[in-house]
């Protein structure tokens, strides 16, 4: 390609940086964007009431007339989430792999957005021409099958954008990840490579996902007087698939359960990426015709979600399962950085059920360690290194990795959401900062819950709410009823009569001083209720309780 004008490349990463989740990162040359993944991430602890967090796109929005498409790596949550969100303010067209792409389409069914919106299938090795991108899919291998890597080709010179990856070079389903290919973009020079970050900091290789198989037949030979039921991610399916090799072997019969399970399992049944033999799988409802030795229950809550099936099987309140001495549970998985907490809590129910609790070796990453970070720089040769896709920490070891590889640091670029890195030939910096940030996701309502009402949540839980009633006469402003106090979540009211008579005399103090004052207007009484109470409140209890003072008039 002639280089045209010396125009730059411009990478703008929105989200997932810094963070892992909500990965949306733009790639614009002159008067053409591509967005690649469109992520969410899930609540923080802090986030009361949120259901999810999705990335503000107000950048998309403005240069909607250069979006020439979605491109998207993999199907999992924290690349594809947001994309009905997102789709409703910015619709362009999303190009992905298979499975990739029968999943993005469950997520728009729900959202009746299928019509409106267009998808196309490509196959690893295919090329996609959006505008002055020529975009190619590169096969790699991930824990959720149809993994891609993106080689993307602009008038400023090639990236490569590794999506999240591992090398297996004995994955269960399909084939290894295309190293030949990154070793050919590579010969040909290569701008920058944005590799996956999220176990930069740990030593070695990882597992090949067929290693967990092998675990999975000795635990089901060690066990083959008890029900088993695993616990992992829904996504999956080359583990679910496992899961069930190891049940035909020992001729059990296997349940899926959990919405999201069943809902992927679903789809990529369709679609020919898991091969169930017959009369493995049956419903939930038919476990009582089988002896408990005969079963394979696999579900969701691998994680210690509240709603999700193990943790309400643990709880005993599950409609259909409940665990009994003897059950052997196994986590196939490891307890994502936050979730620490609420996993061992749910391992503590279910032995306390008297379940056997297994959560040693029967998981392997689905992302890149040291040493293949290592290779797939050594394959692309870039000149410069964009790490992705973690928090700060694993960005800061893969800089590390890049540096001892021998690319001088002022070429490794550690970018945060928002930043606008131009890059060419000859140089690569930060020129500008765009707006980015989280929205929030609470029932129905898009970002209509900000850090205001968030504050009030959490003040609320923190203190509780205090609520004055009073109702003044109409012309002279005289007391008629009240004040009365009502209060939730601050003190309990039988037990503390004299601190609530108490206050209401410092209510109807302040009301006297407003008498006293002449003042007339309501929101000034409202203040000096609200100052007053709030001051002897915390002399008395070393707590501030929200106060909402209401006056009626009569």
């Amino acid at each position: 390609m002639k280089k045209q004008n010396n125009s730059k490349l411009r990478i703008i990463p929105l989200g997932g940086l810094e963070q892992i989740g909500m990965n949306i990162t733009a790639f614009e040359y002159e008067d053409s964007m591509i967005v690649v993944d469109c992520g969410l991430s899930f609540p923080e602890d802090d986030m009361l009431g949120i259901d999810l967090v999705i990335p503000d796109i107000t950048y998309l929005k403005d240069n909607i007339d250069k979006l020439k498409g979605f491109v998207i790596t993999h199907g999992h949550e924290d690349h594809i989430g947001a994309l009905p969100y997102v789709l409703k303010e910015v619709n362009a067209p999303i190009y992905a792999t298979k499975l990739t792409v029968g999943l993005i389409d469950n997520k728009l069914k729900e959202h009746n957005l299928l019509k409106g919106t267009k998808r196309k299938v490509i196959k690893h090795g295919q090329s996609i021409n959006l505008g002055a991108f020529r975009i190619e899919f590169i096969k790699t291998n991930h824990s959720i099958a149809d993994a891609s890597a993106l080689a993307i080709y602009s008038p400023a010179g090639t990236i490569v954008h590794t999506g999240d990856f591992k090398v297996d070079y004995t994955p269960v389903f399909g084939d290894a990840i295309d190293l030949q290919r990154f070793g050919e973009i590579g010969k040909k020079g290569v701008l920058a490579l944005m590799c996956d970050s999220t176990n930069a900091e740990r030593p070695g290789f990882t597992m090949s996902e067929r290693t967990v198989g092998k675990t999975f037949d000795n635990i089901f030979a060690e066990h083959k007087n008890s029900r088993i039921i695993v616990a992992t991610f829904a996504s999956n399916v080359d583990r679910v698939q496992q899961i069930i090799n190891s049940a035909y072997k020992f001729g059990r019969k296997v349940v899926v359960e959990g919405r999201s399970m069943v809902n992927v399992i679903g789809t990529a049944a369709e679609l020919g990426y898991i091969n169930i033999p017959d009369k493995t799988l049956i419903e939930i409802e038919q476990m009582k015709n089988y002896a408990d030795e005969q079963t394979v229950l696999i579900t969701t809550g691998s994680q210690g979600e509240s709603m999700a099936a193990l943790s309400r099987m643990a709880a005993s309140i599950h409609k259909k399962v409940s665990i009994k001495p003897g059950d052997t549970v196994i986590f196939s998985s490891n307890p994502i950085p936050g979730n620490e907490k609420a996993v061992s809590k749910v391992i503590n129910e279910l032995s306390m059920k008297g379940a056997d609790v297994i959560f040693q070796d029967a998981h392997v990453s689905g992302h890149a360690c040291q040493e293949e970070i290592k290779l797939i720089y050594s394959l692309v040769r870039p000149k410069y290194s964009i790490p992705v896709h973690g928090e700060y920490r694993h960005l800061k070891a893969q800089a590390g990795i890049a540096y001892n590889l021998g690319i001088p640091k002022e070429n490794i670029k550690i970018l945060s959401s928002g930043d606008v890195l131009e890059l060419d030939q000859d140089d690569a910096k930060v020129v500008d900062h765009v707006q980015t940030g989280a929205i929030l996701v609470d029932g129905l309502g898009v970002g209509d819950v900000g850090n205001i009402v968030l504050r009030d949540r959490q003040h609320l839980a923190e203190d509780g709410i205090m609520i004055v009633v009073l109702a003044l006469e109409k012309y002279n402003n005289q007391v008629v009823s009240g004040p009365d106090i009502v209060s939730r979540g601050f003190v309990y009211v039988r037990e503390s009569e004299d601190l609530m008579e108490e206050a209401r005399h410092v209510v109807n103090d302040a009301l006297d001083a407003c008498m006293e004052k002449r003042i007339t207007d309501w929101s000034k009484m409202k203040t000096m209720i609200r100052d007053s109470l709030s001051d002897y409140l915390w002399k008395k209890t070393k707590r501030s309780p929200m106060i909402l003072p209401i006056i009626m008039e009569v």
